[in-house]
């Protein structure tokens, strides 16, 4: 099996869970280090010799067609199809099928996928599989689908979101699969349809030869407020170095934009997005900030996800929270465990603890 190679990139989800972040934008626009979540993956493909992705829009599809456009800037000819209604993983490429030829990646838009697709294509053509989907470790994996393996990588069992008696693997479907055309010829036309809880079932039983592979590079869930900090620290850890500021006492993995300080401290794995401003004696650590964020004298982050235009004034502490656009947050005010949508102003001396502003 040899030839073009083909894409389509999954991206239709409302990202319910990381609401109200996603109330203003689909989850695949979501930052990791300032840029949107669905660029790490688009730049996998193009590694993998990807030319052409076709990218799947349902949830404020504008957004993605604006913030994407035609791909060129990927060096990929990218082109949106757009769901009616939810057509499943497997079902919204059916949709595509009279598109597509060769062999097809498919991709999740909306999870970190820094990843070596180009090691998967390859060891799928090696082993002259009908599917081949890429694998990861999780600690928890009865929150995703669950894959045996024999001795030369063929799936001999799968188990989605299994229950913890059930539990036969720490490998986890990774949500990246290459494939055969003639592989959806099994899924039916019309109707609502998935992957993992019907397709490769369905192949499996049949004998076909399926394959898995545990993929190299950062693969990470944002599906919920916690993960998209947790993937903006782990990016920043893989892709940061120590570094030296004026005006700032550094340690740690630290990715950084141009961005001004003043007697200030951070600690990493964190980010600093271009033209922010960190003021006298604000301690940073583990956070990530937008661009053109402003922290006043003596604020306090730890722990926190702060987007662009976000501003925090004197003597705050903000920890274990997300901030979504252009936030004010008064002087002397105290965020714990708590997620701001874009635009919510809190007054002097306020305190949030676990909840959800709008």
């Amino acid at each position: 099996m040899s030839g073009s190679i083909t894409a389509v990139i999954l991206a239709g989800g409302e990202g319910t869970r990381l609401r109200p972040l996603t109330n203003t934008r689909p989850k695949p626009l979501l930052p990791i280090l300032g840029k949107p979540c669905v660029e790490y993956v688009i730049r996998s493909l193009v590694d993998a010799d990807v030319d052409r992705a076709y990218l799947t829009c349902g949830y404020r599809s504008q957004d993605m067609v604006d913030q994407l456009g035609d791909g060129e800037q990927f060096g990929l000819d990218m082109r949106f199809a757009f769901e009616d209604r939810p057509a499943g993983t497997a079902g919204a490429v059916k949709l595509l099928e009279s598109e597509l030829s060769g062999t097809v990646v498919v991709v999740s838009g909306d999870v970190l996928a820094d990843v070596d697709i180009r090691s998967l294509v390859a060891m799928h053509r090696r082993k002259g599989a009908l599917a081949t989907m890429a694998l990861t470790t999780v600690e928890r994996p009865e929150e995703f689908g669950i894959v045996g393996l024999d001795e030369d990588g063929r799936i001999t069992r799968f188990k989605e979101k299994p229950r913890t008696e059930e539990v036969f693997s720490n490998l986890i479907n990774a949500g990246i699969y290459v494939l055969e055309k003639r592989a959806l010829l099994d899924i039916p036309a019309g109707e609502k349809y998935d992957f993992s809880k019907q397709l490769y079932p369905k192949l499996l039983e049949r004998g076909e030869p399926i394959y898995g592979m545990p993929i190299a590079g950062l693969w990470k869930d944002i599906g919920r407020p916690q993960d998209l900090l947790d993937a903006n620290l782990r990016m920043a850890e893989r892709k940061g170095r120590e570094i030296e500021v004026p005006g700032a006492r550094c340690s740690g993995k630290i990715v950084a934009s141009r961005f001004q300080a003043d007697g200030c401290e951070i600690s990493g794995p964190a980010y600093i997005g271009e033209d922010a401003a960190v003021g006298p004696r604000a301690s940073l650590s583990s956070c990530a900030l937008g661009g053109r964020v402003k922290v006043g004298e003596g604020t306090t982050i730890s722990d926190s996800f702060i987007m662009d235009g976000c501003t925090l004034e004197a003597g705050c502490t903000i920890q274990g929270s997300l901030l979504g656009k252009g936030c004010r947050v008064g002087r002397g005010a105290t965020l714990v465990n708590a997620i701001l949508g874009d635009g919510v102003i809190l007054d002097a001396q306020a305190k949030v603890e676990g909840r959800i502003m709008e």
